[in-house]
């Protein structure tokens, strides 16, 4: 999972490098970001089903294995085509690991004290890849080339298969057993229903696409609003099929667990806003203050630390001590601070006065992520184990789709108001930014109410 979430933030940095080397058009070279998402967002559904029938590990090691293959296609692509299909490639390997891997904790670890502790520490390696990913970037890409933001893959990968072959416990999948409940006349295919996972995996694809590209059409646009409409289509026939079908993809059941359905509603909401965090002050960072990419990367460094010391040392026992939804609701309250502080930071901002200190607000994030997954897996039976991870992983990455449409639009258009008004472009992008924190704290803030009135309390 470091490796996963590390390889979707190391590219970022990297981006001038890719294109100034292979030629990539200004537009072709966001499809190095977008492959990805698209691959790993739309199919994380269907490889948490697959997980369940023919067994976690199975799809697990499966997944790592393209990914890590996928890694070294990318590492020495020549040319924009390759590089493209090999991210996506990456994409599909994501998706089969990152969907299963809560359904393999949960399954793991029922005592609720060693669970936390395990979703603390599968927290913590989420926020740790996101963070770390931008320094190392920038160091690879400095030091050596971008090729090998996706060559450091090819170590971790194998050592994530050898060590899974020798510790995760075998599961055969409710598809592979025999007797009754296995249904073999019906076969696989039956019973991973390929119609329905046609269905959401075109609808999701089609849907992020239509999201990730708002930025060049808009939001009101022919383009936008008719693959919208047939995005929306598409999932409400998947939906309407789940009701009827034998063997659904996805069963109805699981959204009447209120933990479910409200953990993955505040779990969108979160990552859209956190978005502006991540990236957006990444952005401030470089171009109103002057930062290279490596320095970026240290600047941001610190949130690491913090989150890691949050999710490892703190987080499980006070989810122990104070239940879930009381610990959620501390971490977004921190979360909030951090970016209405973050709409005053100024144009000519100074890093130990002005940044620093929130760095330490983002603790909220090592609270509130580990507290989101325990509640979003606890109501899920062990053979909706898969299920459920790979809706919770979906939610999230359609909440960071939606969250750099919306958020880099909204801060593009409010800086290009400002320069048409005479403002200077470094006044003019501050502006644009601080729209981009007000929307993202906004946002955490109908987070907060919706797990304030929608999570239960749980006595400890």
């Amino acid at each position: 999972m470091l490796m996963i979430v590390l390889d979707g933030s190391i590219v970022t940095v990297a981006m001038p490098a890719i294109q100034d080397d292979l030629g990539f058009s200004p537009a072709g070279l966001s499809w190095v970001v977008n492959a990805y998402l698209i691959a790993f967002g739309s199919l994380l559904l269907l490889a948490g089903r697959l997980g369940d029938l023919l067994g976690r590990r199975r799809v697990f090691l499966a997944g790592t294995g393209v990914f890590t293959a996928a890694s070294l296609l990318a590492g020495a692509a020549t040319s924009p085509a390759v590089l493209i299909a090999a991210r996506f490639l990456q994409g599909v390997g994501s998706a089969m690991a990152a969907a299963v891997s809560l359904g393999i904790l949960v399954t793991l670890f029922t005592e609720p004290g060693e669970r936390a502790r395990a979703i603390a520490v599968f927290s913590f390696t989420g926020a740790a890849g996101a963070s770390i990913g931008q320094v190392v970037g920038g160091l690879l890409t400095d030091a050596l080339s971008w090729h090998w933001i996706f060559f450091i893959n090819l170590p971790i990968g194998l050592a994530a298969l050898a060590l899974a072959v020798r510790v995760l416990p075998g599961d055969k999948g409710t598809g592979t057993g025999t007797g009754t409940d296995a249904a073999p006349a019906r076969g696989l295919a039956a019973r991973a229903d390929v119609v329905g996972a046609l269905l959401i995996t075109a609808g999701l694809m089609l849907g992020i696409y239509t999201v990730v590209k708002v930025e060049q059409y808009g939001w009101v646009s022919a383009h936008t609003l008719g693959l919208g409409a047939l995005a929306a289509a598409l999932t409400g026939a998947f939906i309407a099929r789940q009701a009827t079908a034998p063997t659904p993809l996805m069963p109805l059941r699981i959204f009447r667990s209120r933990g479910v359905v409200g953990a993955n509603v505040v779990q969108m909401l979160m990552v859209a806003a956190l978005f502006s965090f991540q990236i957006v002050l990444a952005l401030h960072l470089q171009r109103v203050l002057g930062y290279s990419a490596a320095e970026t990367g240290l600047a941001m460094l610190p949130a690491a630390l913090v989150i890691g010391a949050v999710s490892l040392g703190v987080s499980a026992r006070l989810i122990g001590r104070f239940g879930e939804r009381n610990v959620l609701l501390t971490g977004l309250l921190l979360l909030v601070t951090l970016l209405v502080l973050l709409t005053r930071i100024p144009v000519d901002a100074h890093y130990a006065t002005d940044v620093l200190p929130l760095m330490f607000l983002s603790a909220g994030f090592g609270l509130a992520l580990p507290a989101l997954t325990s509640l979003g897996m606890s109501d899920a039976g062990e053979e909706d184990a898969g299920l459920a991870s790979g809706l919770f992983n979906t939610t999230q990455q359609i909440g960071m789709a939606v969250g750099v449409a919306v958020l880099s639009t909204l801060a593009a258009s409010r800086s290009e108001r400002l320069l048409a008004g005479g403002a200077g472009r470094a006044e003019a992008l501050t502006g644009g930014y601080h729209l981009a924190f007000g929307v993202g704290a906004g946002l955490l803030v109908t987070a907060f109410v919706v797990a304030y009135a929608v999570l239960r309390r749980r006595t400890r």
